[in-house]
């Protein structure tokens, strides 16, 4: 039987089982014990295993993966030709599970991993994946009309999108990123008006041009930049409601709104990322706060990006 067992790090690196870059992530040279088997379980690692061209087997810890490790292998997941995933996890004791598709093997990995990204005083963002297919489903808002629009136009971008957005009342809220595949980081090219309830006044006008990451608050910046990378790679959508803690003057503005990230390919190498969010509501209110920064986080808040 064929076999190439890799790993990716807590960082999103990959490295092959047994190399030298493997042992220096472990920290020893030298290992006498089961080295990957002790990565996965305790160093937020991922074992990704191809069997004879024919099933793709993966091994995780869910609650010690971090962002960069997953988005690697959901990369990796949807680019492969392989149909047939096994997806072994630790939850006291070790499961395993069969999936006959990448997409759903790509959802169960979000869903399995989703308890890793609670709000905690040093983690102030939080991500909750969900199946954008059920948008198609639900009634007509602001985020099932972007997807209709996607799907119709088979995913490239042309004016037609921004004239959409504006007859619909969607370009306030609006956010378009320019990826190049080339390994740059994703760049501003739009941001809707909608969204100077979190940034300066002036922010949406002057940050085109500017790195995704380099936002003021970097930390959410480089943050949301990772979403956007995976998007525009992938070339699929992705759908999440998220829950965010973002340091500006006078203090934290919270969150917790849903967003919707498409993928559009465009004449040149660069694909265009577009977001549109909403606030999520709770009993009935949709309002934003600032709170001093050592006030405890309010559940709920308004739209950001």
């Amino acid at each position: 039987m064929n076999r190439l067992t890799m790993l990716v790090s807590a960082e999103g690196t990959w490295m092959l089982e047994n190399s030298v870059e493997f042992h220096a992530a472990l920290g020893d040279p030298n290992p006498d014990y089961d080295a990957t088997g002790f990565a996965v379980k305790n160093l937020g690692f991922i074992k990704f295993q191809i069997l004879d061209n024919s099933i793709i087997e993966i091994d995780l810890h869910p609650r010690n993966v971090e962002i960069p490790a997953l988005l690697a292998v959901q990369q990796q997941l949807v680019t492969s030709q392989v149909k047939l995933f096994r997806i072994r996890y630790f939850d006291l004791s070790w499961k395993s599970e069969i999936i006959c598709s990448a997409e759903l093997a790509v959802a169960r990995l979000s869903e399995l991993c989703a308890p890793k990204f609670a709000l905690s005083a040093k983690d102030s963002f939080l991500v909750e994946p969900q199946d954008y297919l059920k948008l198609f489903e639900s009634e007509q808002g602001p985020l099932q009309l972007m997807a209709q629009k996607w799907r119709m136009s088979f995913g490239h971008f042309d004016p037609s999108v921004i004239s959409f957005a504006i007859k619909n009342d969607l370009l306030s809220r609006l956010i378009i990123v320019g990826v190049n595949p080339r390994g740059a980081e994703p760049i501003f090219r739009f941001i809707g008006d909608g969204h100077t309830n979190w940034l300066d006044d002036n922010y949406h006008l002057h940050a085109i041009g500017k790195q995704v990451a380099d936002q003021p608050d970097k930390n959410y910046g480089q943050w949301v930049a990772q979403f956007y990378k995976s998007v525009a790679s992938t070339g699929q959508p992705r759908y999440d409601y998220v829950t965010a803690a973002i340091q500006r003057p006078p203090g934290t503005f919270t969150t917790r709104y849903e967003r919707l990230l498409l993928p559009w390919k465009t004449p040149s190498d660069e694909v265009l990322v577009t977001l549109s969010s909403r606030g999520l509501r709770e009993g009935g209110s949709d309002s934003a706060s600032v709170v001093e920064a050592e006030s405890s986080l309010p559940r709920y808040s308004a739209m950001s990006s």
